[in-house]
């Protein structure tokens, strides 16, 4: 369990539980040396005196010279009748506590006889337990302190780390001309642990770049053959082709726009860093709906669907055309692909709009596992690789935008995009 905790407050724990050790062990001998030398001082001076006081009664006939808080007392003696309260002790020295009456008993036994010295010991006794109070209160500022201590020693030693923890998870880490972080700190374990996140993260950076540049390259490289395609096609639709040839024609122009429209997204894309701002634009929603249905439509016609654009609310937000057309393609191709009977509506609300479908539906253990790259549905259709929603996903991410599925009654699936951040 203790490892599970954070690091200052194991640190604090640590300064803690030694103190309560160490100085638990200290207070306990204490105790066990003033006990050990109480019973041996007293064990001595009681043995002497009574030594005396036998001398005086037994050889003499004298009587014993004691002062105010000793007694003496003897089995074989008239008027020293042992009292019922110190029969029956073993020889030596006693310490005997009734209630609050505290007594030390030194009882030696000759010729079957036995003698006591008693001896109140209430002073004693008080002075003994104030020691026992000290030593607790010792014992307990000792614990707060180290405490205390652990807590200023966890704070300094944490600080170097909690500030490189900020510094690696802020994104600027990430652009290629960022500091390195080693020669912010010291030669030390810290220092260490910087310079290997100066080597991972320069790595990571190197990475980035070349997935970067390689998304530029391939997007820059496609729109060439891709506006060849587009204008052959376009030659094509003005030439007397037979309808079946016709209709290929416009399947091939129509692919080769959406491809169009892919690279320049990936682009965009690829060419903006984290830090910089979303894409502006002067679309608006209605303008990119009105342009995707008239794509879409008679694609679901032609499969036999019902297809409707409803609208909920008004919008006057302006976006950017080729990434809210690239959001709106993708989630109407994924409920043309996954409903077979039925309808597909695209509904039209205030900064934001929803697919809705009725084929097979998403279960709820996999809905959000679907925006992530190469998955795909349980019965995936076509010969996609499971990108198009990972694509809507990064560009809603990009854009400050919001996209979640939900199940639609009584099948099917609504997906919904939010175009205002949860923050406005």
């Amino acid at each position: 369990m203790l490892a599970k905790q954070p690091f200052a407050r194991r640190i604090v724990i640590a300064f803690t539980l030694m103190t309560l050790v160490v100085s638990g062990t200290f207070s306990l001998g204490i105790v066990a040396v003033v006990h050990f030398i109480e019973e041996h001082l007293v064990t001595q001076e009681l043995g002497h005196e009574l030594d005396s006081v036998l001398n005086d009664v037994l050889v003499h006939g004298d009587a014993p010279r004691l002062d105010a808080v000793t007694r003496f007392f003897a089995s074989n003696l008239p008027g020293y009748a042992i009292p019922e309260a110190f029969r029956g002790l073993a020889d030596g020295f006693t310490e005997l506590v009734r209630n609050e009456d505290a007594y030390y008993v030194y009882q030696r036994e000759i010729d079957g006889a036995k003698y006591l010295l008693v001896e109140e010991q209430h002073e004693f006794e008080a002075r003994e337990n104030a020691l026992f109070m000290v030593v607790l209160a010792g014992f307990v500022l000792s614990i707060l302190g180290a405490w205390g201590l652990g807590w200023l020693m966890a704070r300094k030693v944490m600080a170097p780390l909690s500030r490189l923890a900020q510094q690696v998870r802020h994104r600027d880490q990430l652009h290629p001309l960022a500091p390195p972080l080693a020669l912010q700190y010291p030669d030390d374990e810290v220092g260490h642990v910087a310079a290997a996140f100066d080597s991972t993260l320069g790595q990571l950076r190197q990475s980035l770049e070349r997935e970067r540049l390689f998304t530029c390259d391939v997007s820059h490289e496609l729109r060439t053959p891709l506006m060849v395609i587009l204008g052959a096609c376009e030659l094509l639709e003005q030439t007397e082709l037979p309808e079946k040839s016709r209709t290929q024609a416009q399947r091939i122009e129509r692919a080769a726009q959406e491809m169009h429209e892919l690279v320049q997204t990936f682009l965009m894309l690829a060419r903006t860093r984290p830090e910089q701002t979303a894409f502006a634009g002067t679309a608006s929603l209605s303008s990119v709906a009105q342009e995707q249905t008239e794509r879409w439509a008679p694609l679901f016609l032609e499969k036999g669907l019902t297809f409707n654009v409803v609208s909920e609310g008004e919008d006057s937000g302006e976006y950017n055309h080729t990434l809210l057309g690239s959001v709106m393609s993708n989630l109407l191709r994924n409920a043309l692909h996954y409903t077979d009977t039925g309808t597909v509506r695209l509904i039209l609300e205030n900064a934001g709009f929803r697919v809705e479908d009725t084929g097979m539906g998403i279960p709820l253990e996999q809905q959000e596992r679907m925006f992530q790259p190469f998955v795909r549905g349980s019965d995936s259709r076509g010969e996609g690789l499971g990108l198009g929603l990972s694509l809507v996903k990064r560009i809603c991410t990009h854009q400050g935008w919001s996209v979640g599925v939900a199940p639609c009654e009584p099948k099917g699936s609504c997906f919904q995009v939010r175009l205002k951040s949860d923050d406005v």
